[in-house]
């Protein structure tokens, strides 16, 4: 390790500290400098310009002379003049450069053809002279050696002896004359090469070369008139040189010192004047020659090796201080020859032969000195090139400069000091005069900003002969930049550009101006002094740089802070990156520290400022638009922040914004929780609500800023909980919604025409075009509603779930009001009287049972399609839509994900009591048996009507015409929050007159008996005769999503079933017209010979066919059906959508193979039947009926054999097989059924036990009960409850369907049997032991159901489910 990087970890630096109450000052950071006195420095750099003036070389005139009278040549002779050359050795720094010769043929080429720009060759006679060289420089021989030797001395003489057998030319033996022409002619021609190694930068390259050539000029010109010397006439000019005159105004250095320091030339004058006889050239020479003693004596008034951290530094500034100084002396002697006289010839050429020698290794002072040889009209000497001096006299800090007597007249005691302190008074002077400095041609150089360009020229003057190396100069100037950097007198970009310029490479910098040399340079070959001062240099501005940051760091919360990256910038290209420079970590970790500190302050006071600014001091006032102002604030300032340091977040490694997020965000959310909470209690005092909105606006806000916090500070929990605190807002706005919401739905309704979406009358509506806009506003309005939940965005998914199971109520509920309302036009628009009924309703009683005669009597059943009103169809498509808008809800809600986890925060059922309130009882009417018979045709047109025990009507069933056993299969919900007693009350419809009663019964619904949830079926007699069979099942109407959901859903279906049934209904009629047994005696008897009314009251007589119909004749007697089908359904077809024809089409297909089912075998019950057994032509008539049937209503397109119709899967149902079964048993005996249906029934009870084991839950056992005890328990049926929970959505509807008729497939029974044994009176007893049998199987399986719930009772899943007694 060097001894500078020994000495530069003992250079001790701290950060100051950064914070005081004002603005943080530099001053802190100066290290102390020597002083030195205004008078002393003002004095030693008046002698610098004035030797500057001594040196210069003088100037000459032009002199008219009548003859001139010869002069005798004093010079030796050119061989003596070329032996510098001839002597020298042969380096490279000697000689020409490549390429020189080229160079050298254009310009005597130029010089020739009279185009060189330089009068001095434009003589006709130095053309001559240049004309007879360059025939001989052209010489092929010549010129390969020359380019090969590149030798000064050759081409000289060469040029020697060509101009003087040129000039010989014509002249007398006597006359020589032309000797004077032939130096001249040489001089010029060495100053030729002199400009073409200037013109391309080769005097750089070899600086002893142009010295040598300079010097050689100035000989051949030193006793001879210059070369523009004319004869005229008689007369002949020559120039002699112009005295001095020794004024001020002739010294352009001294008038820069004068202006300088601020003294009139006047001053300056006397004070010359003073000491003009002690600032002579010869006591600068004396100054060099005890220079060069002192530093031979390795005196401590020089630099010395100790100066240096190496050895060979020292060595190498010391080896190129002596030819230098030798070449000082020369030129002086060479301005003032009288100070050569006494001197031998001998000394002379040894000093010169010192000062061409190859060791003086600057080219910065040869050409210097060059130039003070060449004359310079009508300007003053300057030196405008580089000069790499290796400097001296470091005097020791704590040395008195008056201590000794100062030996030299021109070198101050301590010339670093007192340069510094002219460097100093030059730059302040340059400061003060910006103006000057702004017309500078080359402020564009960073340099020139603080010097200008005479400055420079006395600066470099006082380098040059104080011997300043050009290191020193170099740190010592960046010190006094340093010192007006901290005095803020320069700026931080004027420092900038300073530095980048001092960090070029040498090269560069002498491209520019020649007084400064390059920081980048070897610092192995500075003084220890100059290092050690670069160091203390690095140390001030960057502790300077760190107080800049700090205070404008300070500042960055402000709307318009001032710029930092530049400041930071300086710091690390500057300070960072250079490698003298070095700082603890500790240091770096407190800056960061009080920085971190001083930013949270700041943030502190300005989160203050804003709370003061948007929240009134009066609580009375405060509102939460004051909270969500103050938080907009906030997040407005980290955002700007943010946005601000995007690129660079953080300054010194401190980041603005979480600083400032760490304190306000916090700061805030505490403050918020205390506002809103007392907002809220003082709005409670007075009785006053906050508006919904203001809350959702504040849970926006609330919600953003702490997206921020968790983001900024991750391990700093919010302040509070924002769902838990305006929870109740969502609730406020789900209640004001939920009332809201009939009356969306009964405007919607009022609103619409019902009518297809079509712009044209004729215009065939496309699928989405045939439902109305009420519908569409519904939904819209739903989905609006739950929008606005999940644009809340709500971070609490407990609350959210919550929220959401919510809104599903509030859509059941709309719903449900939608589908009774459109029930309710449905049915009143189905139920119209067609025009022949009202005037029938017009006619009078006995025209009615006249015309009601004439019809029997004619056997006229006149069936017309109905006309539907395309209004109902439209309706019928809205519940379909509905249905899919409805399933596509519940998706988006997630429905399975709420209830997740509203279980996962909810204690098990175990750990809690469950409260039910509302139970659902749903009551399905099945059938009716062995009813009265009210009408004159010996039949009836029952209809059912539920109502509770005040009357009030829950329920009406549709007619079903001419009936005893008939089968209604609708389903009604209805809620209790205890036991209701139910009264069913059969009617019989009359056309004419009041409806007559067939009988009543009734059932109580208690939620107690329905603790298991499992379908329960009664057969309840009737008050007069005859019995109804009734499915009760009953949920508990529970606060949960899926619930509300599938409640909805199940209305939908049910309203969806129920309109698709009275459109059946109105063709059920002519169904059962084509498909009864009068049909099939029409058709085998192919006419009736009885009359019509005889024929009407005896239709379930026997009757013998006489003819067997053809195939054709059995389709013939279909197609009135058929077209009555087509008739009907070209008119739903044009408004309908296709999944609505499928689904009535369905419905009618249900309705057709009830009519067949019917026509074969009577209803299930323990009773013999009336009904005649069909003979096998019937039976196959029927089956062909069937299958023509099945083949419509599936529709396969013949040519491309596409169903068109309802799928085969859908036709082929469980009641289509049972019907197609009945041809394997239909004329069995009846011994074989019975053996048959006990075969059926033990294995159906076997696969009943084996599902009870193992499932271990209770089992039903039948489809269907035969009344008695049975019927009285309500004991549990085999077939699926359609539960609510089921129903919840399109899918697990589905599912539970397909299931179900998996069931019915995988688990046939004897109902079709036992049915057919119904029409055989030899099976009356069997049917009765039958029917025992499953009373006691299914007392059996209640006493087990009682059982298992007893067991189940220490925590089993229904416990706790019913209020308790």
């Amino acid at each position: 390790m060097s001894t500078s990087s020994q000495q530069s970890k003992v250079i001790n630096r701290r950060v100051h500290s950064l914070q005081n109450g004002g603005r943080i000052s530099r001053d802190g950071s100066r290290p102390t400098k020597r002083v030195v006195g205004h008078h002393d420095g003002y004095t030693f750099a008046l002698r610098i310009a004035y030797l500057s003036y001594l040196l210069q070389p003088q100037v000459k005139r032009t002199q008219y002379l009548p003859k001139p009278t010869p002069i005798q040549r004093t010079t030796s002779s050119i061989s003596d003049l070329m032996k510098d050359f001839s002597i020298s050795k042969d380096t490279k720094s000697t000689k020409f450069p490549h390429g020189f010769m080229s160079e050298l043929e254009k310009r005597l080429t130029g010089v020739i053809m009279g185009k060189e720009k330089k009068p001095e060759f434009n003589d006709a006679t130095i053309k001559r002279s240049f004309a007879a060289f360059f025939n001989a420089f052209t010489e092929q021989g010549f010129r390969k050696r020359m380019e090969k030797d590149r030798k000064v001395e050759d081409l000289v003489l060469i040029f020697y002896s060509n101009a003087t057998r040129e000039l010989q030319k014509g002249k007398a033996p006597t006359d020589d004359s032309w000797k004077y022409m032939v130096d001249r002619h040489v001089a010029l021609f060495i100053r030729l090469i002199s400009l073409i190694l200037k013109d391309h930068d080769w005097a750089k390259e070899r600086p002893e070369l142009a010295s040598r050539l300079s010097t050689l000029e100035s000989k051949l010109l030193a006793h001879d008139q210059d070369l523009s010397a004319q004869s005229n006439g008689g007369q002949t000019t020559i120039e002699v040189v112009v005295p001095r005159s020794y004024e001020v105004k002739d010294m352009p250095l001294v008038q820069a010192v004068a202006r300088i320091f601020g003294l009139t030339n006047t001053q300056i004058q006397s004070d010359i004047n003073k000491n003009r006889s002690t600032w002579t050239a010869e006591a600068a020479l004396k100054d060099l020659k005890t220079y060069q003693t002192l530093l031979n004596l390795n005196s401590q008034k020089v630099l010395r090796n100790d100066d240096f951290d190496l050895e060979e530094a020292y060595d190498a500034w010391k080896k190129a201080e002596g030819p230098d100084l030798s070449q000082m002396m020369l030129t002086i002697m060479q301005t003032n020859p009288e100070l050569a006289k006494g001197k031998s010839r001998n000394s002379f050429r040894q000093l010169n032969s010192l000062t061409n020698t190859s060791e003086a290794s600057d080219p910065s002072y040869s050409d210097s000195l060059r130039k003070m040889s060449e004359v310079s009209e009508g300007s003053s000497y300057v030196i405008d090139q580089p000069v790499d001096m290796r400097l001296l006299s470091a005097v020791e800090p704590n040395s008195d400069i008056h201590d000794e007597e100062n030996p030299f007249t021109y070198i101050p005691p301590d010339p670093r000091s007192y340069y510094r302190f002219i460097l100093a008074e030059i730059i302040s002077y340059e400061l003060r005069n910006k103006a000057a400095q702004a017309a500078n041609d080359n402020a564009d150089i960073a340099i020139f900003k603080v010097l200008s360009k005479s400055s420079m020229e006395l600066l470099n003057e006082i380098c040059f002969r104080w011997r300043i190396p050009l290191f020193s100069r170099t740190v010592i100037f960046l010190d006094v930049v340093r010192d007006k950097f901290i005095e803020q007198e320069i700026s931080l970009e004027t420092l900038d550009e300073i530095l980048y310029f001092l960090k070029e490479p040498q090269a560069e910098i002498r491209k520019g101006p020649n007084y400064l040399g390059s920081l980048i340079s070897d610092r192995t070959r500075w003084t220890l002094s100059d290092f050690v001062l670069l160091r203390q240099i690095l140390t001030t501005l960057h502790d300077n740089l760190l107080r800049d940051i700090y205070d404008i760091a300070l500042h960055c919360y402000e709307d318009k802070p001032p710029p930092i990256g530049y400041t930071i910038h300086v710091l690390q290209d500057h300070i960072y990156d250079d490698l003298s420079f070095s700082q603890a970590t500790e240091e770096y970790g407190e800056f960061k520290r009080q920085l971190h500190k001083g930013l949270q302050d700041k943030a502190f006071e300005l989160y203050k400022n804003y709370l003061e600014k948007h929240l009134p001091q009066d609580q009375q006032q405060w509102e939460f638009y004051h909270v969500i102002e103050l938080g907009k604030a906030v997040l407005a300032l980290a955002q700007k922040i943010q946005k601000r340091y995007r690129k660079n977040p953080e300054i010194m490694g401190v980041n603005p914004l979480t600083t400032l997020v760490g304190i306000t965000l916090p700061l805030y959310a505490e403050d918020a929780r205390d506002i809103v909470a007392r907002i809220l209690q003082l709005s409670s005092q007075k009785e006053e609500e906050v508006p919904i909105e203001d809350g959702f606006d504040l849970y926006r806000e609330l919600v953003e800023i702490r997206q921020i916090h968790i983001e900024a500070l991750p391990d700093v929990p919010f302040a509070f909980q924002i769902e838990d605190l305006l929870a109740d807002f969502v609730w406020r706005w789900i209640k004001l919604t939920e009332s809201k919401v009939p009356t969306w739905v009964e405007e919607a309704v009022k609103q619409d025409n019902f009518s297809v979406r079509t712009e044209n009358a004729d215009e065939i509506p496309s699928e989405d075009q045939r439902h109305s806009l009420s519908i569409i506003d519904i939904f819209s309005s739903f989905n609006q509603t739950i929008d606005r939940i999940v644009q809340l965005n709500w971070d609490n998914d407990l609350h959210y779930a919550k929220f959401m199971t919510a809104l599903a109520k509030i859509v059941g509920a709309g719903i449900l009001r939608y589908c009774e309302i459109l029930e309710q036009r449905f049915t009143k628009e189905m139920d119209r009287l067609t025009p022949e009924q009202e005037a029938t309703a017009n006619q009078s009683r006995q025209e009615k049972w006249v015309q009601l005669a004439k019809d029997a009597w004619n056997n006229k059943e006149k069936i017309e399609p109905f006309q539907f009103f395309p209004e109902s169809f439209v309706k019928l498509n809205n519940i379909e839509f509905a249905t899919r808008q409805l399933d596509k809800l519940e998706r988006e809600v997630n429905v399975d994900a709420c209830v997740e986890v509203i279980e996962r925060n909810t204690p098990p059922i175990n750990q809690r009591q469950r409260k039910v309130n509302n139970y659902v009882f749903t009551i399905k009417i099945v059938e009716a048996e062995d009813l009265k018979a009210c009408d004159i045709n010996g039949l009836s047109d029952p209809y059912v009507v539920l109502g509770d025990e005040y009357q009030k009507r829950l329920a009406k069933t549709r007619i079903i015409y001419g009936n005893l056993n008939p089968r209604w299969d609708e389903t009604v919900d209805i809620t209790t929050q205890g036991p209701l007693n139910i009264i069913a009350t059969v009617w019989d419809w009359d056309q004419l007159g009041e409806h007559d009663c067939v009988g009543r019964t009734s059932i109580k619904l208690d939620p107690s008996h329905f603790g298991d949830f499992l379908p329960r079926e009664y057969w309840l007699d009737l008050d007069t005769q005859g019995r109804i069979l009734l499915r009760v099942s009953m949920e508990g109407e529970r606060d949960d999503i899926q619930f509300y959901f599938g409640k909805a859903f199940r209305t939908l279906k049910r309203t969806e079933r129920d309109m698709t049934r009275k459109i059946t209904d109105k063709l059920s009629a002519y169904i059962n017209h084509s498909l009864s047994r009068r049909a099939l005696r029409s058709l085998l008897s192919k006419g009736i010979t009885m009359s019509s009314v005889s024929s009407y009251f005896q239709r379930n007589k026997p009757v013998q066919p006489t003819h067997v119909p053809t195939q054709a004749e059995i389709e013939e007697a279909l197609k009135p059906l058929f077209t009555y089908f087509d008739d009907n359904f070209a008119i739903m077809n044009k408004t309908l959508t296709r999944d609505a024809m499928v689904m009535v089409m369905t419905r009618l297909w249900k309705e057709v193979l009830v009519t067949i089912e019917s026509l074969m075998v009577p209803p299930l019950s323990d009773k013999p039947s009336q009904q005649r057994p069909l003979n096998q032509q019937e039976l196959d008539i029927v089956f062909k009926w069937l299958q023509l049937l099945f083949d419509f209503f599936h529709a396969v397109d013949e040519e491309t054999g596409e169903a068109n119709g309802v799928p085969r899967e859908v036709l082929q149902s469980p009641k289509y097989f049972e019907i197609k079964t009945l041809n394997f048993f239909y004329f069995d005996t009846t011994e074989n059924l019975v053996r048959t249906s006990e075969r059926m029934a033990s294995a159906t009870a076997s696969r009943q036990q084996a599902q009870r084991n193992r499932l271990s839950a209770p089992a039903s056992l039948s489809s269907m009960s035969f009344g008695g005890a049975a019927g009285l328990l309500g004991l549990p049926s085999t077939r699926r409850s359609k539960s609510i929970m089921l129903s919840r959505n399109l899918g697990t509807m589905k599912k539970a369907k397909e299931e179900k008729r998996k069931e019915a497939q995988a688990d046939p029974n004897d109902d079709m049997i036992l049915r057919i044994l119904r029409m055989r009176p030899e099976a009356e007893r069997y049917l009765r032991d039958r029917s025992r049998q499953k009373e006691r199987l299914a007392a059996a399986a209640a006493a087990e159901l009682i059982v298992r719930q007893s067991i189940m009772a220490g925590g089993g899943r229904m416990t706790g489910n019913l209020p308790r007694r």
